[in-house]
Parts: structure tokens; sequence; C-alpha cells
């Protein structure tokens, strides 16, 4: 790509699994220009910064460690003639595909005839949690815990807390005993862990406690934390250590789509899609950790690939009007059970068009077994909160 070229047939924006598969498929399926923006200096997305495995069994059959995962995605984008503009922070997305973006060069106006956005997802961070306490150096989330793993050649700690226990977080916990760091705690403040259950089996392993229903109330600490007061079952007390790292608590990031105008979801807060992964504004799809807070490599690699084919239909006319009409899911019990449930919109069907989203992805905010209510069917289910659920569609007339 040159500097001066402006038009393209699809813009990518973001360079992580979804964003690169998407781009790797819409150059397989014949699509003419492809771009895809990354802010960050190296494509490839979060993987790059985690130094573990499993990565790669749904991409190519093989166990793979996060950065070579990354670099393998990378390498297939460029070879499949896709180009990869990094350092390019998107400052803008308006009507009819018109992007704004920013980078050394300058600020420039971009249009595609189709924009997948593709940005990914982001931990909560400790004011959004609001712990309080002082300000001391060794406070992060994981995020910036793998950059320095894979970047840097020192950790910037020795003990420290990890608050979380999501797969996210044991990636951390992986992380930090691969780099010689014992933490001393991992805290949860639920009754159970976050992620499934062989993961409970890790902290113990590495002798490291877990202490449920405990909260982080403050950090403690002049120019470096020192220790943390915690509350659980038996009360507060302090626990030493030279970090905390605040793990999970994945958001959508939505900030470019907030300052665009775009409509979110309240449940997921990423934008609203059909099963085609359309937005409401033309020229616009999604997919990816966008949606939502937060599906494996994997799964983002592959409907980054299914999105893609929607979008390739669309440019060539093969796809149906976009439907406003929303769809909600409702638990019989509480509706407040629900945490949120995706495609939000279900359009028409077309023979030609393929469905990127062809099940109803559900999460519940706390553990339910009972009835869901989805337009004119009922299905029973029974699962603990933050699971992936997926159930059929609603039926849709063709257009």
């Amino acid at each position: 790509m040159t500097d001066t070229q402006l038009n393209f047939d699809v813009i990518v924006v973001g360079a992580g699994p979804a964003g690169l598969s998407a781009a790797i498929e819409l150059k397989r399926l014949g699509t003419g220009s492809v771009l895809v923006v990354e802010r960050e200096k190296q494509a490839g997305g979060i993987p790059r910064h985690c130094l573990h495995s499993p990565y790669g069994m749904r991409e190519w059959n093989r166990l793979m460690f996060g950065p070579a995962y990354a670099r393998r995605l990378t390498q297939d984008a460029l070879d499949a003639g896709v180009d990869i503009r990094c350092e390019t922070t998107v400052t803008a997305l308006k009507p009819n595909g018109v992007i704004e973006v920013s980078s050394d060069t300058g600020l420039q106006t971009l249009t595609g005839r189709a924009v997948l956005l593709a940005m990914g997802a982001r931990e909560t961070s400790r004011s959004a949690r609001l712990v309080g306490g002082t300000k001391p150096k060794g406070v992060m989330n994981t995020a910036t815990l793998q950059n320095f793993a894979a970047f840097s050649d020192h950790m910037p700690f020795k003990r420290l807390v990890i608050v979380g226990t999501e797969i996210v977080s044991f990636s951390a916990l992986m992380t930090c005993r691969s780099h010689g760091v014992k933490p001393v705690a991992m805290l949860e403040e639920n009754t159970r862990i976050t992620a499934r259950f062989p993961f409970a089996l890790a902290p113990k392993a590495m002798c490291v406690p877990l202490h449920l229903e405990t909260q982080i109330a403050q950090i403690h600490g002049k120019r470096e934390v020192e220790a943390v007061t915690v509350i659980g079952p038996s009360g507060s007390h302090t626990l030493q250590c030279d970090g905390v790292i605040f793990t999970g608590g994945f958001r959508p990031e939505n900030a470019l789509l907030r300052s665009s105008g775009f409509e979110l979801d309240s449940g997921s807060l990423g934008p609203k899609i059909d099963q085609y992964g359309r937005l409401r504004e033309l020229r616009y799809y999604c997919a990816g950790n966008i949606l939502r807070g937060i599906e494996t490599a994997g799964w983002c690699w592959n409907e980054g690939r299914k999105v893609a084919q929607c979008i390739a239909a669309g440019l060539q006319g093969d796809l149906p009007p976009r439907t406003s009409v929303d769809v909600s899911a409702q638990a019989s019990a509480s509706e407040h059970v629900i945490k949120f449930s995706l495609p939000q919109v279900i359009s028409p069907s077309a023979p030609k068009a393929p469905v990127a989203f062809d099940k109803l992805q559900l999460r519940l905010s706390d553990a339910y077994t009972g009835n869901v209510v989805i337009g004119s069917s009922t299905h029973r289910i029974s699962s603990k909160p933050e699971r992936r659920i997926l159930l059929p569609l609603p039926q849709t007339p063709a257009s």
C-alpha cells in the first residue's frame, strides 16, 4: 500500500486474530484491496504478549506459544497480499465507510466499501473497580505484565497479588511462575472461580493461596507497593506484597464507537449486530472481542473468517437488508440473570447469504437453571455465570 492510496475495498481496524483472519479470508475470496490498520507497533494482537500455550489448534492443528502464533498469523496475512499498517490510530468512524486515521505521516481520511471493526477488548482498570489507597508503582493489568515478560529483561516485582480468576488470570499466574515471580495470593470475590474447574487446581499446584469471596479494598505504599488490605469471610486483613495485577473484567474496546455515535448494547457493551455481523451504520461490520469480553484467540479467529464471508457477500449484493428489530432473550426466573445475548438483531434470510452467527450466544451474570425465552421459542438451560451458551437463532422470514 502506498501512503497516497485512500480508497479500499475493505478496511479492517485491528490486527488481532479476528482482524487478521478476516483479512486473509477476504483475500482468499478474491476481494481486491484489503487494508489492516493497527495502533500497536506490531500486528498479532494480545497473543504477542502471551508466553504460553495453547494456541493454534483450531487454526493449524498444532500447539503454539502466543508470540509464534501471532507471527504465523501476521505472515499468513502478508503472504495473502494483505496490506498492514501499524502505529496507525483510527480517530473517527464516519458514515459510508469513511474513517479518519493518525500516524507518523499525519492525518488521513480513508474510505472502504466495507469496514470491519476488530479492536478487541480491554481489562477493567483499578479505578473502575473503585479500589482505594495510594498510587505506587507496581499496579498494572495483565497486558502490561505480559508486555514486561515478553519485551523486558526483568520483572518489576517478586511477590504480587493477582486479582481475578478468569482464564487470563491463570495466564498471568503462569507467566509469573515462568519468570521467577511467586504470587502471594489470588483473589476472587465470588464463591467459585470464574474459569472452568480444572483451572482451580493450578494455584494449589503452584503453592499459591486462592482466596474466594475476597475483595481487595486498599493498596498501600509510597513509591512502590508494600501491602494490600483485603476483605474476606473472616473480615479484613493485610497481605504483604510488592505488586498487584488486576486481571479480567474484560470490556469491549468501545471508546471509538461511543465517540463516533454508534449504537451500543447495554449488556455486552459492544455494538449491536445482526447475524451477518453488520451494524446499523452502512458498510460497518464487527468481529472478535469488540462484541463482548472475552473469547479465546481461536474463537475470534474463526469468527473473523465467518464475518469476512458475509462482507464478501455484501460487496456482491447478496446480503438482505438489515432489520431494526431487536431480539432479546429473557429468563423465566429473572431478566437480570442474562448478562447479554448476541446477535442482538435478526435480519431476514437470503438464499446466497452466508451467516456468521448461526447460534445465539448467551452469557449469564449468575448461576441459573430454568427456561430462557427467545421470541416464540423456549429453551431449558443450566449454567454457571460467564459461560458461553449457544442456542438456536429465532426463525426469520426470507427477504
